[in-house]
C-alpha cells in the first residue's frame, strides 16, 4: 500500500508563486501526477512526471508550472509560478507504481492519492 501525503498550499495573491510537495510512502512509485478540482467541476489534469522525468503539462500550467521529483525521496513537487485567482483550487498528488509510459496521463492508472490541499489566489 502506498500513502501520499500533499503540502504546500495557501493563500497567495495573483502573481504569485507557490511550491507543492508530495511523499509516497509505502513503497517506490512509478508515475507522479498533479491534479485540480474546483466544486462542481470535473479533476483536471495538471501535471505529471514519470521515474524517468518525462513530463507533462496541461496548457493552462505549460509555462508557469514545473514537475519535478526526487526518486530516492518518493518525492515529486510542483512550483507554481505567475498565478491567477482561476487556479484557486484543490491540488490532489497522484502516484502509482506503473512505469510504462503512456499509462502516465489517465488518472485511472494512479490508485494512490493524497487527501489535497487547498491553493486560493486572490486577485
Amino acid at each position: 500500500q502506498v500513502h501520499v501525503v500533499e503540502s504546500g498550499g495557501g493563500l497567495v495573491q495573483e502573481g504569485g508563486s507557490l511550491r507543492l510537495s508530495c511523499v509516497a510512502s509505502g513503497r517506490s512509485v512509478g508515475h507522479m501526477a498533479w491534479y485540480r478540482q474546483v466544486p462542481g467541476k470535473q479533476r483536471e489534469l495538471v501535471a505529471a512526471i514519470t521515474s524517468g522525468g518525462l513530463t507533462d503539462y496541461s496548457d493552462f500550467a505549460q509555462g508557469r508550472f514545473t514537475i519535478s521529483r526526487d526518486n530516492a525521496k518518493n518525492t515529486a513537487w510542483l512550483q507554481m509560478n505567475n498565478l491567477k485567482p482561476e487556479d484557486t483550487a484543490v491540488y490532489y498528488c497522484a502516484a502509482t507504481i506503473r512505469r510504462f509510459p503512456s499509462s502516465r496521463l489517465d488518472s485511472r492508472n494512479y490508485p494512490y492519492w493524497g487527501q489535497g490541499t487547498q491553493v486560493t489566489v486572490s486577485s
